[in-house]
C-alpha cells in the first residue's frame, strides 16, 4: 500500500548513474540454473523481480550468497526440483525462462504460466516450437510442462515464426547443454540478449552470432561457473533521459553504452533535446520547447517497446500533432487514460495513439497499470504542475532501483508515502 507523492513542475540537474539490466537479469539468474558450478554476477539490479527470483532459485535448492547491493553468487550444484512454486512463478513475467533451463540441464521443467504486468497476452507458441524441434513434450495449461523424449535435448534448426525476445533467449538456454548444434534463424537481437549469451559463453557454453538474426548453439557437456557483469539499462537510462525532456534542465546519466541508446537518443533529438555523448555516459538538456514527431516501436534496433509509454508523455508536451504507433504489442495503451486525467490529449485507435501536445499538465490523482507505463506516469507527474498521487507503485519497483532515490538527488520532489489499510466502518442505519 504505497504510492508516489510529486509536486511537479522542477527541472532535474545533476547525474544518474544507471543500474544493470532488468531485462538481462531476469534472464541471466534463472540460466545459472544451467551451471555445474559457482556463478558470480556482478551489476544485479535491486529490483522486485530479481529478488524473486533469488526466492524461486532458494527453493529449488540453489545457493543464493548476496556480496553486495549488487553483486551475488548462484551456486546451483543442489538442485532438486524441477517445480517452482506456483505461487512464485506466477508473480513474475519471466518465469517461462525457468523452462528453458531447466528443461536443458534435467530434461524436465514444470513451470507457472507468466504473471507479472499486464498489458496484453504474452504468448508462449514460439518458445514451445523450439523445444519440440529439440525433441520436447510440451503441454500446456496452468503449468508449462516439458519433457525431454530421451532425457536431453537434441541439436535442431528452428526458425521463429515473428522476432521474439523471449522465445529467442529460452530456445538459447535450451540449446546449450543439447546435443548437437542448434540454430535460431529470425533470431531477436536486443542487447540483453547478446549479455545472456555472453554470460552462457562465460561460463563455458559455444554460442555465436548472438545480436545478428542467425544464433548457432553448439551443445557442451557442462558449464562449469564464473563471473559476469550485467550490461546497463538501456531502458533505465532512455527514462531518465525522458524525464529531462520532458521537465527541463540537464542531466549527467552515467554507466550507460551510448551504442544501445541510439535508437533513443534519435528521437529526442528530433525533438529538441541536445545529446553530448561520453565513453560511457549522455549528457542530456532540454531548454528549447519540444517539438513534435512519429514514433513506431520495432524489434532491435528499431525505437524499443518498452519506451513506448515514456516517449508519449513526452510527445503530450511537445508542440504539434505527433503519431505513436505500437509495432510489438497489441494493448500498451492503458496508461493513456490516467494520462489524460493529467491534461493529455491522447486518441488512441488500436495501435495507434495520436497525440495533440499541450502546453503543461496538471497535477492528479492516478494510478499505474504495468511497469512501463507507470515509469511514464512518474514523468507525467514530474512535468506537471501542482501534485500527482501515484498508486500501484510496485509495478514499478519490479524493474527500477530506487527511482524515487535516484530522482530526487537531482532535484525532484517525490517521495514515497505508506498508506494505512482502510478501516472498516460500522454501518449505520437512519
Amino acid at each position: 500500500m504505497n504510492q508516489y507523492v510529486i509536486h511537479g513542475g522542477h527541472p532535474l540537474f545533476g547525474e544518474i548513474t544507471v543500474s544493470g539490466a532488468k531485462n538481462a537479469a531476469v534472464a541471466i539468474i534463472p540460466a545459472a540454473l544451467l551451471v555445474d558450478g559457482v556463478c558470480r554476477i556482478e551489476n544485479v539490479p535491486q529490483i522486485s523481480d530479481v529478488t524473486l527470483f533469488f526466492s524461486i532459485l532458494e527453493e529449488l535448492g540453489a545457493k543464493v550468497r548476496v556480496l553486495n547491493r549488487h553483486a551475488v553468487e548462484l551456486d546451483c550444484r543442489s538442485i532438486h526440483s524441477t517445480k517452482p512454486s506456483y505461487e512464485l512463478a506466477r508473480r513474475i513475467r519471466a518465469s517461462y525462462y525457468l523452462v528453458g533451463a531447466l528443461l536443458g540441464r534435467f530434461g524436465e521443467a514444470t513451470v507457472a504460466m507468466p504473471g507479472g504486468c499486464n498489458f496484453g497476452v504474452r504468448p508462449i507458441d514460439l518458445h514451445v516450437k523450439g523445444f519440440r524441434a529439440m525433441g520436447a513434450e510440451v503441454t500446456e495449461g496452468g503449468f508449462i510442462e516439458a519433457v525431454a523424449k530421451d532425457g536431453r535435448l537434441k541439436g535442431a534448426n528452428i526458425y521463429m515464426d515473428q522476432v521474439s525476445v523471449g522465445a529467442t533467449m529460452n530456445v538459447m538456454m535450451a540449446a546449450v547443454l543439447a546435443d548437437g548444434v542448434t540454430t535460431i534463424d529470425n533470431a531477436a537481437k536486443e542487447p540483453h540478449i547478446v549479455d545472456l549469451a555472453n554470460f552462457l559463453n562465460s561460463m563455458g557454453a559455444d554460442i555465436k552470432g548472438a545480436g545478428t538474426d542467425s544464433i548457432k548453439i553448439r551443445g557442451v557437456e557442462k558449464l562449469t561457473g564464473g563471473t559476469y557483469c550485467i550490461i546497463p539499462d538501456q531502458i533505465e537510462a532512455g527514462t531518465y533521459m525522458a524525464a529531462v525532456a520532458a521537465t527541463g534542465g540537464q542531466l549527467l546519466i552515467k554507466n550507460v553504452i551510448p551504442k544501445h541508446m541510439e535508437c533513443i537518443s534519435s528521437k529526442l533529438q528530433e525533438m529538441g533535446v541536445s545529446i553530448e555523448e561520453h565513453d560511457d555516459a549522455l549528457l542530456v538538456r532540454r531548454s528549447e520547447p519540444l517539438q513534435r514527431t512519429n514514433v513506431k516501436t520495432l524489434p532491435y534496433p528499431g525505437f524499443p517497446t518498452d519506451m513506448q509509454p515514456q516517449i508519449t508523455v513526452v510527445l503530450a508536451l511537445a508542440e504539434g500533432t505527433s503519431i505513436v504507433t505500437e509495432g510489438v504489442w497489441d494493448n500498451r495503451f492503458k496508461y493513456v487514460g490516467e494520462l489524460k486525467r493529467l491534461g493529455a490529449q491522447i486518441q488512441v485507435d488500436g495501435r495507434v495513439a495520436v497525440v495533440e501536445g499541450v502546453g503543461r499538465l496538471e497535477g492528479a490523482p492516478i494510478q499505474a497499470c504495468d511497469l512501463r507505463a507507470g515509469a511514464a506516469l512518474v514523468i507525467a507527474g514530474l512535468a506537471a504542475h501542482g501534485t500527482t498521487t501515484l498508486g500501484s507503485v510496485q509495478y514499478i519497483e519490479r524493474g527500477y532501483e530506487d527511482m524515487v532515490g535516484k530522482l530526487r538527488a537531482v532535484g525532484a520532489d517525490i517521495e514515497m508515502v505508506d498508506l494505512p489499510e482502510p478501516e472498516k466502518q460500522e454501518q449505520t442505519v437512519s
